[in-house]
């Protein structure tokens, strides 16, 4: 029988204790790495044990196979870059200042040469197999449209705003948002906007969005 004063120094044990969560980070950071670096096929869940510190079986264990893994590893992508639309956005205060945050955030995924390599690889990887680009547009494009639905129809009818569609408003927004910088960058002719460049957008494109939505 233990000591009662050592109770508390004893790791804790059970599904979710921190040793595992740390596992699993590591397993994630290796797999956005390396599917980016690799391609899909390149990337082998032994690859990503190896490049994780942890063993193949600890890797299954958290994420059944590649596709589960692959899925995971978009959707942390996006999480790190798109706080916004992942927490809960703030129930009062300016629609202006939140969407100049999201556009701010979107901006930074979309332009990440993390995000323009995913990309890259889903275009050559699209003809040859569309499950892996359902996985892609799920984990990522879809849910960021999702979630920016969410946010405008929380505030639909609020601060002098009407979307008849907020589904069809959010692709209007993000597709203001990439513009034509993101196109030229994702076939390598173009380069990063300096930061008073893509400030400057991001006030334009708002702007123009709050204007076209703004009730008559």
């Amino acid at each position: 029988m233990p000591d009662p004063s050592s109770i508390d120094s004893m790791p804790p044990s059970g599904p979710g204790r921190p040793k595992d969560l740390v596992k699993r980070q590591a397993i994630l950071d290796a797999a956005k790495n390396l599917f980016v670096r690799n391609g899909y096929a390149g990337t082998s869940m032994d690859a990503v044990a190896s490049e994780a510190g942890v063993s193949k079986l600890t890797v299954y264990s958290h994420f059944t196979d590649k596709e589960t893994l692959f899925s995971a590893a978009v959707v942390a992508r996006c999480e790190e870059q798109m706080p916004e639309l992942f927490i809960d956005l703030p129930h009062h205060g300016s629609a202006e200042k939140v969407l100049l945050d999201i556009a701010r955030g979107f901006q930074t995924l979309i332009n990440s040469p993390e995000s323009l390599e995913l990309h890259r690889l889903m275009i050559a990887l699209g003809s040859q197999d569309p499950t892996l680009s359902r996985v892609f547009f799920e984990a990522g494009p879809q849910r960021i449209l999702q979630e920016m639905e969410r946010f405008l129809t929380r505030i639909n009818n609020t601060n002098g705003l009407h979307f008849d569609s907020p589904a069809r408003a959010s692709e209007h927004f993000l597709s203001l948002v990439k513009g034509a910088c993101n196109f030229r960058l994702l076939i390598g002719c173009g380069e990063l906007p300096d930061v008073n460049s893509a400030e400057r957008h991001v006030q334009e494109v708002v702007a123009l969005f709050l204007r076209a939505y703004r009730k008559a």
